[in-house]
Parts: structure tokens; sequence; C-alpha cells
């Protein structure tokens, strides 16, 4: 082999590592809209399924493996004993939903909020209660928002 030809394939295989390097280091840019509303849509998928299968349910469905509850008066709840508090909970005597009110997604796309108002309806009144909530969002490897962190508050009265 030549020199000349010892010089091309350097240059050539130099060539190839860069246009490979290239390709695999641009990453496709975040659609920001699209982006929140999948995670909108998400949030308002959790909260159907919250009313057709009860709370504790959707919430084992949707939580992060290492998803985190905050609720008051109580220590916070973490991974496996977020789940085993939910699954403790009796959710048979009230339907909570929700409505998401804004979302927002980072840069990186894989990390985003939600908040907006519950409604507790029990099944032995005529009355809800109401309150806000903001959850936590994490995107996982196969495309799915997990709900990585969860916290809420009552203090917005009840209605008819």
């Amino acid at each position: 082999m030549s020199v000349h030809n010892f010089a091309l394939m350097k240059y050539l295989l130099f060539c190839i590592i860069f246009c490979a390097a290239a390709c695999t280091t641009k990453s496709k840019p975040l659609d920001a809209s699209s982006a929140i509303s999948e995670l909108m849509t998400t949030d308002k998928a959790f909260s159907q399924r919250s009313s057709e299968v009860g709370m504790n349910t959707a919430y084992i469905e949707f939580l992060d493996s290492n998803g985190v509850l905050l609720r008051p008066h109580q220590m916070t709840l973490m991974s496996a004993d977020a789940v085993d508090y939910l699954i403790q909970q009796n959710d048979k005597d009230f339907t909570i939903t929700w409505k998401p009110e804004k979302a927002s997604v980072a840069a990186s796309g894989d990390l985003g909020y939600t908040y907006g108002y519950y409604a507790v309806k029990p099944s032995f009144a005529d009355t809800s209660l109401y309150g806000t909530y903001i959850s936590i969002w994490k995107k996982q490897k196969d495309g799915i928002w997990k709900l990585v962190l969860n916290s809420g508050n009552n203090d917005i009265g009840s209605g008819n």
C-alpha cells in the first residue's frame, strides 16, 4: 500500500467517524407545544382512569417506581412505601377527579409538571370538596410519562 493510499484511507476513516459522531450527537429539537400537549393529555388520562378504577389503582398505574407522594399531616411517601400506602387506603367511598390547568416541560423533554384543581365527591353526600394539586412527571425511555412527585392541598372550600 502506498503512502498516498494510506493517507487517503486515513482521511476516509476520519470522515466516516466524524459523520457518525455528528449524526449521533445531534438531537432533535424539542417541540415544546407538542410535549406540553402530550403531558396535559397524560394528566387528563390519569384523572379519567381514577374515575374509572379508583384513585389507588390509577396512582399505582401512573406512579414512577421512585415516585413520591406528599400528603397533609403525613411523612413523605416514597417508592414502595407510596405504593403500600395506596394499597392500604380505602378509595371506595369517594371519587376523585382533577383537571390540569397548565403544564410545562423542560428543554430536555424528559421532565415536566402539571397543576390544577381536583374535586373529591363522597358517595354518601351531595357536596364535593375541592383543592389544588401539582404533579411532577418524568418521561421514561419508552416515551411514557410517569408521576415522580405529587402534592396537593384541600383549602379551597366545598360546593354543591
